[in-house]
């Protein structure tokens, strides 16, 4: 039963990590959920519980970071609250009719759409979308820098 529950752990950490490119999966709570996993299949030995709260904390923070960044980048690139809405509209849109990657072409789309709606020229609208699609790609990064650090403890504890 222990052996199961660290394959099991481990098959959880690496889905995690593809779930940190992947909007339609949970990385970041997959990851963190390995290493319950792990902590449950060895008797709660590997870890610490100021470890597992710290981790649990970080995992809270970059998944709230990850829809939170998108909207930074476009008000950073010249959006509009209109253009942030619309981002936000987008990527939720998105990741419903296109997924894995509906989420960064609607999020783009959104803010892109929502700025030539409210006056803003194609330039300043690009940009609003350029800003989105940058906040996108620091969340991805700040969601596999999490998950690999998870995937590397986990590993590191297995044996």
């Amino acid at each position: 039963m222990t052996t199961a529950l660290i394959i099991l752990g481990l098959l959880i950490a690496l889905i995690g990590l593809i779930g940190s490119i992947l909007p339609v999966i949970p990385g970041p709570p997959l990851s963190y959920a390995a290493l319950i996993i792990l902590s449950l299949a060895k008797k709660w030995e590997p870890f610490g519980i100021t470890f597992l709260i710290i981790m649990g904390a970080l995992m809270l923070a970059v998944s709230l970071v990850d829809y939170v960044f998108p909207a930074i980048g476009a008000k950073r690139y010249g959006a509009s609250k209109a253009g942030v809405w619309f981002s936000v509209i987008g990527m939720l849109v998105g990741v419903f009719f296109i997924p894995p990657w509906g989420m960064f072409i609607g999020a783009f789309a959104g803010a892109v759409i929502g700025e030539l709606a409210f006056g803003k020229g194609e330039q300043g609208a690009l940009r609003a979308g350029w800003g989105v699609f940058i906040g996108t790609m620091v969340g991805i990064g700040f969601k596999l820098a999490f998950c690999g650090v998870c995937i590397f403890f986990y590993v590191k504890e297995m044996f």
